[in-house]
């Protein structure tokens, strides 16, 4: 990845205008692109487009009466990533990515997780509205050697969901390890629309690594011992791996036909953005046809050029493969970086095909918010400060690691609304209310709400309907937004955060309770 001084120096002004600190110890990466610091590869990466795609394999569900059971187990296992060489990796029944596990509104499922490594582990379910002893709350460790049940009901829109680590202070090296898989959660709305599927719909889960002299994954910990957090002072921005991987694939090549085919599409990088485009585009019109977004299908299909998910996004798209000739090459590609980080799927058009499959003018009819009966409005800064001696907050986790330089002189700390993560709630929503929040940052920052679905609101102060149901917001240096979010489903205590992973693990989080 390479960056201009003016993309360097507009990031760093963005930031430096919002109230960011000076000195920066890694580089924004313009504000287009990410925050964080590319970390390369020490062997040489396999030519594009010459291994298949792989597919994750399907959890198996066993059914206990009105409920789904899924049995998980983290366990650490030899993987085939590059060509000649063994990567280890830590993932859900030993696969990176995890199985897909498929649920559907009604049917409640319980998830039990086995933890068979030797590092603690906690499971999240992203986007998923789940009670709060269930959510995955960053201290509600499962120990080496323990069981956990998760129960998820699921009384939620058909969406692409999925669950990762959640492990306070280590959930960017367990995510990288591999732990992280897709949920594809449905209804009877979406199944009676008709859209491609079966061998028509690929579970897309993209992520950035980068890979040692040996083949293992490349992380740069702050230390050699795995019970020490934090990464080199150089990367608390971010780590951006220099080759993007699609299902645990570097830029695979997938035989299709000429039918259409239903992307869903997940960026489980730990800091990097995407801006994905089809190349060629076919001829008279848009190459992609977005259908839904985190929270479930959209009112209508939305044509576009290009789609941009930064971390923690997902996108449900139609390619529509039979506007090419068979003989064309189709690259999906992630215009945001050149080589083998924007080089992302090749869709090799072999043969005709018979297309049964559908899109419906009308998707859904998704309620909007009214911002007009919101009963709060909140403010939350996402910021990176210095600390200075005077918050005995921010003074305590840099000394206890979570900040990077010089405690004594003042550590660099990411902060949400000043204060890093454990200095209390910073908003108490009541169940059922509908509230405002807007949102405001330094460097790019995607913010995720747990339990609540929000709507983005425009410049005109109404709901964007081309934004569709989000759960994580993405967040340009210097930028400001404003939801209107929701929150029904159950009291308790949740958190929002910053889902880049290192700042996520670094305390750019804050607890808020429903009550």
């Amino acid at each position: 990845m390479t960056v201009s001084r003016r993309q360097f120096l507009g990031a760093a002004g963005a930031a430096l205008a919002a109230g960011a600190v000076a000195g920066l110890p890694f580089l924004p990466l313009g504000p287009q692109t990410s925050t964080g610091t590319l970390l390369r590869s020490d062997l040489p990466l396999p030519p594009r487009f010459t291994l298949p795609l792989t597919v994750p394999p399907e959890a198996r569900l066993l059914t206990d009466g009105p409920t789904d059971v899924c049995d998980l187990r983290v366990r650490s296992a030899p993987a085939s990533i590059l060509p000649g060489v063994t990567t280890r990796i830590t993932g859900y029944d030993g696969l990176f990515p995890g199985p897909t596990i498929r649920t559907r509104r009604g049917r409640p499922l319980r998830l039990r997780l086995h933890n068979d490594d030797d590092r603690p582990t906690v499971l999240h379910l992203h986007g998923g509205r789940t009670p709060p002893d269930s959510d995955g709350y960053p201290t509600d460790l499962v120990r080496p050697g323990t069981v956990r049940s998760y129960d998820f009901p699921l009384r939620q829109r058909a969406a692409g969901l999925w669950y990762h680590d959640h492990t306070m202070d280590f959930t960017g090296p367990q995510v990288y390890r591999g732990l992280a898989g897709h949920v594809l959660h449905t209804d009877d709305e979406e199944g009676d629309l008709g859209l491609p599927a079966g061998e028509q719909e690929l579970p897309l889960l993209l992520c950035d690594r980068a890979f040692d002299a040996d083949g293992q994954l490349k992380y740069p910990a702050r230390s050699s011992d795995p019970a020490v957090p934090g990464v080199q002072e150089a990367f608390m921005g971010g780590v951006i791996g220099d080759v993007l991987l699609v299902n645990g694939v570097p830029s695979p090549v997938h035989e299709a036909a000429a039918v259409r085919y239903r992307l869903r599409l997940l960026n489980a990088c730990n800091a990097r953005r995407l801006q994905l485009e089809l190349d060629p585009p076919p001829p008279g019109g848009a190459g992609l046809v977005r259908i839904g977004t985190d929270g479930g299908l959209l009112g209508h299909p939305l044509p576009t050029d290009r789609i941009t998910l930064a971390s923690g996004e997902r996108a449900d798209v139609i390619v529509d493969l039979g506007r090419y000739p068979v003989g064309t090459d189709v690259v999906l590609r992630n215009t945001f970086d050149r080589g083998p980080a924007g080089e992302v799927l090749l869709l090799r058009v072999v043969r005709a095909g018979r297309d049964e499959s559908r899109v419906p003018d009308t998707l859904s009819r998704p309620e909007p918010l009214d911002p007009a009966r919101a009963e709060a409005v909140r403010t939350f800064a996402f910021r990176l400060e210095r600390t200075t001696g005077g918050s005995a907050a921010r003074d305590s986790m840099a000394h206890s690691g979570h900040g990077m330089g010089d405690p004594g002189t003042g550590a660099l700390v990411w902060t949400v609304n000043g204060l890093p993560f454990g200095a209390g709630d910073v908003a108490t929503p009541r169940l059922g209310a509908t509230e405002i929040w807007r949102f405001s940052t330094d460097l790019h920052h995607p913010v995720h709400l747990h339990l609540a679905h929000f709507q983005v609101l425009g410049a005109d102060g109404r709901v964007d309907p081309d934004q569709g149901w989000k759960d994580t917001l993405d967040l340009l240096p210097g930028a400001t937004a404003q939801v209107v979010v929701r929150f029904d489903g159950y009291r308790g205590r949740y958190v929002l955060h910053c889902h880049n992973l290192e700042h996520e693990d670094m305390a750019m989080m804050a607890d808020f309770t429903v009550v």
